[in-house]
């Protein structure tokens, strides 16, 4: 909980700035594409030049992810149809459908810290057992239990499968909610027709050697900030 200093501090930023938002999207996008861009041309040049670009574009990867973030919030621009179309471009980088995730979001920030609406297979890096719960498990379960949560099984192997497989899928979302699942297929026919130009201009194992290091550590490490910043008391 924020003391008054603290809320007054932060008071100035609660209102968006437009020019700032617009900047933050177009510079973040272009040094992305000219990161891109890079790593294609180093492709010609060097197998590992190529992946050590990898590492600046996974960090601005997590950057778009974020402002993707901020606009499911309604905060990064004022207008609302802003947000939306922001977000839904941010989501060709990240992989990540903007009304799903919106929808995941928002109920994660309905149930976090509550110990009876846990459970959530959606959530699952925020949500863990307490202490107590953990000691009363027989041996089979607390093995079951730290295994499931081993940090190399949800730090290294998971986040990759969920950006780029499970986001495939609308699991965890009512029927009813159609916009959601829209933006999952919507998405997924924007995936194919970006990546299948790619390969057309580009060799196949030139593309996968561009994208798919780049997007796996940027998973690892979205992943990583996630878990720490809600599980670790003083993480902000």
């Amino acid at each position: 909980m924020l003391n008054k200093p603290q809320l007054a501090r932060i008071r100035a930023y609660q209102t968006p700035s437009d020019a700032m938002a617009a900047w933050q999207v177009f510079s973040t996008f272009g040094l992305y594409l000219f990161t891109i861009t890079a790593m294609y041309a180093a492709t010609d040049i060097s197998v590992w030049l190529t992946l050590a670009l990898s590492i600046p574009a996974a960090g601005l990867i997590v950057r778009i992810f974020m402002l993707q973030h901020d606009c499911g919030h309604n905060a990064l621009f004022r207008s609302a149809r802003f947000n939306w179309f922001a977000g839904g471009a941010c989501s060709l980088v990240t992989l990540t459908p903007f009304a799903y995730w919106r929808r995941l979001h928002a109920r994660h920030h309905g149930m976090w810290n509550n110990l009876d609406k846990r459970g959530i297979p959606a959530d699952f890096y925020s949500d863990c057992l307490t202490l107590a719960e953990y000691r009363a498990l027989g041996p089979a379960r607390r093995w079951l239990y730290r295994t499931t949560h081993h940090p190399l099984l949800i730090h290294m192997v998971l986040p990759s499968v969920i950006f780029m497989v499970l986001y495939r899928l609308p699991f965890d979302t009512p029927r009813s909610c159609r916009r959601e699942h829209l933006s999952v297929y919507l998405l997924n026919f924007s995936l194919v027709a970006v990546f299948t130009t790619l390969v057309l201009a580009f060799e196949l194992s030139d593309v996968l050697l561009v994208h798919l290091p780049s997007i796996a550590l940027a998973a690892t490490i979205g992943i990583w900030l996630f878990s720490v910043q809600h599980r670790f008391e003083e993480a902000q």
